[in-house]
C-alpha cells in the first residue's frame, strides 16, 4: 500500500481502534498492523499529535510484566473526530467505488 495514502487513513484507525477499548502504544501497533502493516516510528508521533489536539488522554497501569505502561483513551472531542472522519471515510469509499465500477 503507498505510503502516503496509508498516512493518510492511519488517524481514523487510530482512533477508530480506541473506540473500541483503551490501549498501550505496542499493544496498538500489533493490533493495527494485523491488517496495515505500521511500526512503532510511524505510530508514536501519531499518538502524540492526537493527544497535542486533544483528541487523546493518557494514563498508566501497573503491568506485571514490567514497568507501567502508558495507555490511551479518546477524549470526548477524539470521539466526535472518529465518528467525522467514519462517516468522510464511508462517502470516499462509496465515491471510489462507483468510479472503479
Amino acid at each position: 500500500m503507498d505510503t502516503q495514502f496509508k498516512k493518510g487513513v492511519l488517524d481514523l484507525c487510530v482512533l477508530s481502534t480506541l473506540r473500541k477499548k483503551d490501549h498501550y502504544g505496542y499493544e496498538l501497533v500489533q493490533k493495527i498492523s494485523m491488517d496495515i502493516q505500521i511500526t512503532e516510528g510511524t505510530l508514536y508521533p501519531i499518538l502524540r499529535r492526537l493527544k497535542n489536539e486533544g483528541y487523546l488522554q493518557t494514563y498508566l497501569r501497573e503491568s506485571s510484566e514490567g514497568p507501567s505502561r502508558k495507555y490511551y483513551s479518546l477524549t470526548k472531542s477524539g470521539k466526535d473526530k472518529a465518528k467525522k472522519l467514519k462517516t468522510e471515510w464511508k462517502d470516499f469509499e462509496r465515491k471510489v467505488d462507483k468510479i472503479l465500477r
